[in-house]
């Protein structure tokens, strides 16, 4: 745990109390603050009422109270902000996160953001990977899933590797990355941000406050990230580099026939055959690769101690996980793919796809996913998205309606075993929330494990 005792012996204001929340309560109170805690959900209350002081911040008299920690997922500003973010602001309080407040409290350390719609767990996840492999003292953390001030205190020698959600940028006030890394924009969280140009304003503050020591990577296969490289190189102290998938780029990281290339010379150099690291397929992952390559490179470490750490990443949870093969069958957990931008990345990896789709719809659904529908041999729908897919897809590709996940799994196993198509995969990649059905991808994800290993027991007869 990381101790905040910058408000020693001083008020601050806690909103929020899931992980970020309860870590930043807990610092704050062991570095000598008196924290005052809230929560607007009653439950949370009280399973937290006999290790927090509890105060309802929409009331509290925020005139002897410096700051707010916020927790990411409350609103400061669109759709309206929270009454207490308001009452906060009007007293000049400081709104800040925890992320903000890590950098505070270990000021040497070396911090590595990264950020974009797409791809930022992975990256972050392989980043870490391949510093630890080198022996670098590391923590890894913030949106991927470990709270910013749970992690070790690191100071000089060590690095944070951090992914940064467009919510937890927009609460850093002070803190610079050393490196900064943006993979990539696309539309997603509009009603947080009130509009795309919100969304890519929050995205570019990873670059904040960078001076001619640090170091900005940024993937230019989308328009908007292009954009922003190029202004970033006219006026940005910070060394830019580029990073693709798509084409050759000077200074940088890029893709040629499946290989990583180091630009970064005179001469662009052949470093990695990508089909070696098993854990990365498709391209979405290559750009993931030349980001993580980037970011090693700009931290020292060299190239064969880099490519063979990416050919060792074991890969994440709910991230085109294979969790099983069973009668030459593939099963594949990419339960974190929430929009139809991330579940396009996985249906461009495999040929025959048997895909469980469905969940909580975000806007467009899947529509935009059309052009691909050939590699589906059948659609298994679940969720509130049901019939809205079922006639997106009505025409094109054969479909079940099975409810939930459970009957899903059984179908879709079923099927593949039945046609015998080479190189099948059974593809959990919902392209939706979760939220009608299980609380979080995650959950979604582990039970889509456990349902798998139940076919080894009892596969259809």
């Amino acid at each position: 745990m990381i101790v905040v005792d910058e408000f020693r012996g001083r008020l601050v204001g806690v909103l929020g109390l899931a992980k970020s929340g309860r870590a930043a309560a807990q610092s704050l109170a062991a570095g000598g603050a008196e924290v005052l805690a809230w929560d607007d959900n009653e439950a949370v209350r009280k399973a937290l009422a006999a290790e927090l002081t509890l105060r309802n911040l929409a009331e509290a008299d925020w005139r002897d109270i410096p700051a707010l920690v916020l927790s990411p997922g409350i609103p400061h500003s669109f759709p309206e902000p929270h009454p207490a973010v308001v009452r906060a602001r009007d007293a000049d309080a400081e709104i800040i996160g925890d992320i903000e407040l890590l950098g505070r409290a270990q000021p040497e350390a070396r911090y590595i953001g990264i950020t974009g719609t797409n791809g930022k767990s992975t990256t972050t996840a392989l980043i870490a990977h391949i510093l630890e492999a080198a022996g670098r003292r590391v923590a890894v953390g913030g949106n991927l899933g470990t709270p910013a001030l749970s992690l070790a205190p690191l100071g000089r020698d060590g690095s944070y590797v951090l992914e940064a959600s467009s919510f937890q940028l927009e609460l850093i006030t002070t803190l610079a990355f050393d490196i900064a890394l943006l993979l990539n924009i696309t539309p997603d969280h509009l009603d947080r941000h009130g509009d795309m140009e919100g969304y890519v304003a929050a995205k570019r503050r990873i670059f904040a406050r960078q001076d001619k020591a640090a170091t900005a990577i940024i993937g230019i296969d989308d328009a908007i990230c292009r954009e922003l490289s190029d202004e970033l190189r006219r006026t940005g102290p910070a060394r830019v580099v580029p990073i693709s998938v798509l084409e050759p780029v000077s200074g940088g990281v890029y893709i040629d026939s499946g290989w990583l290339i180091d630009a970064f010379g005179a001469k662009p150099e052949r470093v990695l055959d990508l089909a070696l690291a098993e854990r990365l397929p498709g391209a979405h992952n290559w750009q993931n690769a030349c980001a993580a390559y980037a970011a090693a490179r700009s931290c020292g470490i060299d190239t064969a101690a880099a490519t063979a750490a990416i050919c060792s990443f074991p890969g994440l949870a709910h991230r085109q996980e294979l969790v099983g093969t069973i009668d030459g069958v593939r099963y594949i957990n990419d339960s974190k793919a929430t929009n139809a931008d991330a579940t396009e990345k996985a249906l461009l990896c495999y040929p025959a796809i048997y895909w469980i789709v469905g969940g909580l719809a975000k806007a467009g659904g899947i529509a935009p996913l059309a052009p691909h529908f050939g590699r589906l041999r059948h659609a298994f729908l679940i969720g509130r998205a049901t019939e809205e897919f079922a006639a997106t897809l009505g025409g094109s590709v054969p479909f079940t309606r099975c409810g939930d996940l459970a009957a899903a799994v059984a179908a879709a196993s079923a099927q593949a075993r039945h046609d015998g198509v080479p190189d099948a995969v059974v593809l959990l990649s919902p392209a939706c929330a979760s939220y009608d059905q299980f609380k979080n991808f995650e959950e979604r994800g582990d039970a889509f494990r456990r349902l798998v290993a139940g076919l080894h027991e009892a596969p259809p007869g």
